[in-house]
């Protein structure tokens, strides 16, 4: 005698139904492609526990990462560029900038805001590439004129953090013309002896490396961090040789002279804290 008896022919398993795996939940480095769970990745700094490669964040992770309980006030906000030559490429650039600030919930390429790290005063300017590729068109310049005049009001250092593809095409001289008047604001940050920190995180590269980017009183980068003016290839073209190894890494630009440290993500605010400090006493 059978210990179950088919009361009912034709019994199927549906499977219609099948369960998808929710989207985010699993971060793939893509240098090493090892797979991490996103809240441990998040926890992580965004920095691979393998391989040690640093993702691309913006200004909301930075300013978490940075300021104390992540507090802080947000400078001129609302600053938003304009169209002052009716520009228009595969399509016009008031669209385009609609779209990015309707997809990245950024008024512009650029946020600055006044907060405490480790206990101290400072000043943030932070690019972020996810808007326009971090290209610096007029309000970004405008944005850290502004920090710069802060700065020069209440007497806290500055800290810049560029990540971008250089000057905004759509804005032609105007934007080629905040590299001057950048520049001239950090040297009266100089002058009147407040310190400015530039750090550079991947990429930095075009206009932007041409001038604030490598202005600082210190330089620091995060580690293989792509710097330079030019790309790679338009560098080989023009010399008509092959690069060296490791070309405009952030460990080879330190190599030649040009940056002062390399520091990791999650040494970040600890190193920060301390040059602070010094510079203060």
């Amino acid at each position: 005698m059978s210990w179950f008896q088919r009361i009912k022919t034709g019994i199927t398993t549906s499977t219609k139904e099948k369960k998808e795996t929710p989207e985010g939940l699993w971060y793939k480095c893509p240098s090493c492609k090892k797979l991490t769970p996103s809240n441990e990745h998040a926890q992580n700094f965004y920095v691979c526990s393998d391989c040690d490669y640093h993702e691309k964040i913006g200004s909301v992770e930075y300013f978490e990462l940075l300021f104390d309980s992540n507090e802080f006030v947000e400078l001129n906000p609302n600053l938003s560029s304009a169209d002052p030559l009716n520009f228009t490429d595969t399509k016009k650039y008031t669209d385009r900038l609609v779209d990015s600030q309707n997809k990245t919930n950024l008024t512009d390429a650029l946020r600055s805001a006044h907060g405490l790290v480790g206990g101290e005063d400072l000043v943030i300017a932070c690019m972020d590439f996810a808007f326009i590729g971090g290209s610096m068109g007029s309000v970004v310049g405008e944005k850290i004129a502004r920090a710069i005049d802060y700065c020069l009001e209440k007497r806290i250092p500055l800290m810049i953090i560029s990540k971008s593809g250089g000057a905004r095409m759509m804005e032609a001289a105007f934007s080629l013309m905040q590299m001057a008047k950048t520049s001239a604001k950090l040297s009266l940050m100089a002058e009147a002896k407040i310190p400015y920190i530039s750090f550079l995180t991947d990429p930095t590269t075009g206009g932007v490396t041409a001038s604030y980017a490598m202005l600082g009183d210190l330089n620091i980068a995060e580690p293989k961090a792509l710097i330079g003016f030019a790309g790679p290839r338009v560098v080989k073209e023009t010399i008509g040789k092959d690069l060296p190894k490791g070309f405009q890494t952030s460990e080879f630009v330190l190599e030649h002279g040009f940056l002062d440290k390399i520091v990791n993500r999650k040494d970040l605010k600890v190193q920060l804290t301390q040059l602070l400090k010094m510079f203060k006493n």
